[in-house]
């Protein structure tokens, strides 16, 4: 689990640079060469490979006509609105930790995408809207791992159409800009030009009008997820009787197991649009959303905790408070819960090992009981959390709004969950 510290550089008083963390001594090695320091503001540094001439040269690289850090969802929004009104030639990088998505910009539009993310490549997303299943992957994987693009082993193995691959790469330009809309932390820039042969199928698609759709979507999925926290939630119906035929096939997929995801793949509609169908089923009480009960337990109890902890430790770093924050949660649980947590975090999303949590647990209390122990222990270290962010961030932050669906989820049983959230200052 990365850590802040694992991406530290230091540079001495000499303007010697020294990585401290194993993160940044691995980037650091895999740019061996000759570099020009640009000059930036102070608190910036800006290196440019040139070889050992000092100059930059056509084989040294493309040229950044845009760089910058990404801190918050949201924050690659105003990026994209630029490029799409600019007639530049060039390819959008974002790396967000390990993941690392481009999209390919033409006049405005777009006209590709690459992604090293594995739900974000054609296969997984043709799995994903049901057009292949689980039986028909490894044999495509075969073809691809032999120099094969994964859609065309899958045209000629008979499992989709071309005309259905063709679509599928319009979706893959979706997913992987709403993915770069909605990076939470990282760095994107924009590289003049690019190599057209690097495009697996030329899209043409209005970045501004995909940029519109994407911000109504976010706008959604944040109001959704006070509800439907994530895609592994299972609904249930309320009643026998159908709704309109506009749910016709959601609703005839529900069967109290299946998650929104399964049923996202069974019914080709995707994890959105069925997300989307079940809220609306909810509101109408023709459905119960369940939690998922994948792994049960205590682990369940220390993943739904980690889900809030993520939501306000994201929250505290992009109001640059995340410093302040972890050393109040850590002067809060130091000493009392040092057995708890030994080994298993807080990692640097705020989060904790599951499976650690719950066997230090068990030589903790009694079996029946540790799963209760570890639900009050960390009911409370999430309404500190939660209280800790919002005095610092403010009232007005909205922090409590998404937290608060969680941490009720949290609550130990006949307890009341009475938490101070600060008011205004007067």
């Amino acid at each position: 689990m990365k850590h802040a510290q694992d991406e530290m550089v230091w540079i001495d008083h000499a303007g010697v640079a020294h990585p401290l963390g194993e993160v940044a001594t691995a980037r650091m090695k895999q740019r061996e060469g000759a570099y020009r320091m640009l000059p930036m503001p102070g608190h910036l540094v800006f290196l440019r490979y040139t070889g050992a001439d000092g100059r930059r040269d056509l084989e040294d690289g493309p040229i950044a006509r845009m760089a910058g850090e990404i801190t918050a969802p949201g924050a690659m929004t105003e990026v994209v609105a630029i490029l799409g009104q600019a007639a530049m030639r060039g390819e959008l990088v974002v790396m967000d930790g390990d993941s690392v998505r481009s999209v390919f910009f033409e006049h405005g539009n777009i006209v590709g995408v690459q992604s090293n993310v594995e739900d974000e490549k054609i296969g997984m997303l043709l799995y994903k809207y049901g057009k292949i299943g689980e039986e028909q992957i490894l044999p495509v994987l075969e073809r691809a791992r032999g120099g094969d693009r994964f859609g065309m082993a899958a045209v000629e193995l008979g499992f989709v159409t071309q005309e259905q691959i063709y679509k599928f790469l319009g979706r893959q330009v979706e997913e992987v800009v709403f993915s770069i809309l909605t990076a939470t932390d990282g760095a994107y820039c924009f590289l003049e030009g690019f190599d057209e042969a690097r495009l697996a199928s030329r899209q043409v698609i209005a970045a501004n009008a995909l940029l519109m759709n994407h911000i109504t979507r976010i706008d959604e999925i944040r109001h959704f997820r006070f509800w439907i926290p994530s895609a592994d939630y299972v609904p249930r119906r309320n009643q026998l009787q159908p709704p309109g035929p506009e749910y016709a096939a959601v609703w005839a997929a529900i069967d109290a197991r299946s998650s929104v995801e399964d049923i996202g793949r069974v019914t080709g509609l995707g994890e959105f649009e069925v997300t989307k169908q079940v809220f609306q089923l909810a509101q109408a009480q023709r459905v119960t959303v369940m939690p998922p009960r994948v792994h049960g337990g205590i682990n369940e109890v220390v993943e739904l905790a980690s889900a809030a902890l993520r939501a306000i430790h994201q929250a505290a770093d992009s109001g640059g408070r995340g410093t302040a924050v972890r050393n109040n949660i850590h002067g809060f649980a130091r000493g009392a819960y040092d057995e708890l947590l030994r080994g298993a975090g807080p990692f640097e999303h705020g989060g904790f090992n599951a499976p650690l949590v719950a066997r230090n647990a068990a030589t903790l209390r009694p079996h029946g009981d540790a799963e209760n122990f570890v639900r009050e222990m960390l009911y409370d270290y999430v309404a500190f959390a939660l209280f800790s962010a919002t005095a610092s961030l403010g009232p007005g932050c909205g922090l409590s709004r998404e937290v608060e669906p969680l941490l009720t989820k949290l609550r130990p049983k006949g307890q009341s969950g009475m938490y101070m959230v600060p008011s205004p200052q007067r």
